[in-house]
């Protein structure tokens, strides 16, 4: 398990055994032959009443294979400008459900800000409040992305 500081602090109480590496924002680790490095997110963090430090996304490099940024909960942010000027990335995981992270028109936003060729639509259509859909990100994308949108639960492979 990678998990930025405090968070794995309070996963390694509950768990009660220590099952991975902390890292933090801008620090990377590399780990079964791929690097993860830890970026900026807006959003909410905290587990049972505790503080589980700030919210994260990740950026993973594997060679040979496209590299892969997750936003995790976030909105959209200027700095995402950066993430593409240091990562490059191929494939950026957005959340698109609205309410409780971005929607599709912050999502829109923030592939263009990223400059990933794919997106891949998460957080979306597991319940009533999280409303945003892939059509309506679809229609917002910048031209020439594709958009990769599974029903929930279900696997890709890129």
């Amino acid at each position: 398990m990678i998990a930025q500081v405090e968070l794995r602090g309070v996963l390694g109480a509950e768990i009660g055994e220590d099952m991975g590496q902390s890292v933090n924002k801008g620090g990377g680790v590399d780990l079964l032959g791929a690097r993860v490095t830890l970026t900026h997110a807006n959003h909410s963090s905290s587990y049972e009443g505790n503080y589980t430090g700030e919210s994260c996304g990740f950026v993973v490099e594997l060679p040979g294979m496209p590299t892969v940024y997750f936003a995790g909960d976030t909105n959209v942010f200027g700095d995402m400008a950066l993430i593409r000027r240091i990562y490059a990335p191929d494939i950026a995981v957005l959340p698109i459900g609205d309410h409780f992270t971005m929607g599709p028109r912050e999502a829109a936003v923030a592939a263009e800000l990223l400059g990933a060729p794919r997106v891949i639509a998460s957080h979306y259509a597991t319940f009533g409040l999280l409303t945003g859909t892939p059509e309506a990100l679809r229609e917002l994308l910048p031209a020439g992305v594709e958009l990769i949108a599974p029903p929930p639960g279900e696997t890709i492979e890129l």
